[in-house]
């Protein structure tokens, strides 16, 4: 009886006890469920159409800043105005129709447009104290920006080959290069350029980011916005460092290829004046390449090895500005052909300019 009564109490206190595990269970799941819908909804906040990012520059010194936007705006009116000066001497010189001084007028074109993208936005946010740029124009920016930057690395490319051909194959120059294969290299790097600028925009648009983000940079650059995304970010990763060698890579050995050959092509001449002239028609065309060059691997490797935002900046000011800054300088200074032209085209306009003002002063 006794024992019966015992088994009683037992099961009694094993249901009660089983029960009570039951509700003890529906009450902790029912709160990890709130807990994990909070969680999710603060997520799916954060995780909204992003408005903006903040460009932060390379000094958040406001006592810096008046000397920074001087600096930038001299650099800016000079690059403008020099990569300018370049296009309109050799689409007015007659002697300067040939393809080199196309590929060089196309390449001040370039230049002009890669600085555009980027400077005038930093000065814009200088002046007005600001350092907000919106979604879209950060997207829009980094496109155009991966597209000159692109068309820079062919174009220096096809007019490594420009000099091969004029230094090893002298005889067949005008044949080989002819307009129909200049058009050709000329919009083969246009598309390529293109598809690759579109491709990875196209795969930064798949990302998601939290609403308040900062760029340590001056421009939207595809390996920040890479780094500040929340998302899974190996595809991009993949995509972004296969492409770099690829058509990095790619061209730069065309580069070498074809120096290595016109470096053969010279040792081989016999006079000094010959070696002399044959090289000097390359200096300005290698100095351009190896400043070029050395910048972009600089922020490949420092992205890839370093992730410091500051020596990417600073990389990047090199290829975005100083170069193309630098380029009608080099061109102009170690090309006789530009001076005379530059020459004859100010000469022009003065000439034309005091016309003008002869008739006005007459009327």
């Amino acid at each position: 009886m006794t024992s019966g009564i015992f088994r009683d109490t037992s099961s009694a206190a094993a249901i009660l006890g089983l029960f009570r595990s039951k509700h003890l269970i529906t009450i902790t799941n029912d709160i990890f469920l709130l807990s994990y819908t909070k969680l999710q909804q603060t997520e799916e906040e954060n995780l909204t159409v992003v408005s903006g990012f903040l460009l932060l520059g390379f000094s958040n010194e406001q006592e810096l800043q008046p000397i920074t936007f001087m600096i930038f705006f001299f650099m800016y009116l000079i690059t403008v105005f020099g990569n300018l000066a370049i296009i309109l001497a050799t689409i007015s010189d007659s002697h300067l129709h040939t393809p080199m001084y196309f590929f060089l007028s196309n390449l001040s074109f370039v230049d002009i447009c890669v600085t555009s993208t980027t400077i005038p936005k930093m000065l814009w946010n200088i002046q007005n104290h600001g350092k907000l740029i919106s979604y879209e124009s950060c997207i829009t920016q980094m496109y155009f920006v991966i597209l000159f930057v692109g068309l820079d690395d062919f174009l220096v490319t096809v007019m490594a080959y420009d000099r091969f051909v004029a230094i090893c194959h002298p005889l067949h120059y005008t044949v080989i290069m002819n307009p129909w294969l200049c058009g050709i290299m000329l919009l083969v790097s246009w598309i390529i350029s293109v598809l690759h600028s579109f491709l990875q925009t196209l795969m930064v648009l798949q990302l998601a980011f939290y609403t308040h983000l900062e760029i340590p940079h001056y421009f939207c650059e595809l390996n920040q916005l890479i780094q500040l995304a929340c998302s899974d970010t190996f595809l991009n990763d993949i995509v972004m460092y296969f492409a770099a060698p690829l058509l990095g890579g790619g061209p730069l050995v065309g580069i070498i290829y074809s120096y290595s050959k016109i470096v053969s092509s010279i040792c081989r001449i016999s006079s000094s004046q010959g070696k002399y002239k044959a090289f000097s028609t390359c200096a300005s065309h290698l100095s351009i390449v190896s400043l070029f060059y050395c910048t972009c691997l600089r922020v490949y490797l420092s992205s890839a090895v370093t992730h410091s935002s500051r020596s990417s900046a600073t990389a990047s000011l090199m290829y975005t500005v100083v170069t193309p800054m630098l380029n009608p300088f080099i061109y102009s200074l170690r090309n006789k052909d530009i001076k005379k032209a530059m020459k004859r085209y100010v000469g022009m306009a003065a000439t034309q300019g005091a016309s003008v003002l002869e008739l006005n002063n007459t009327i």
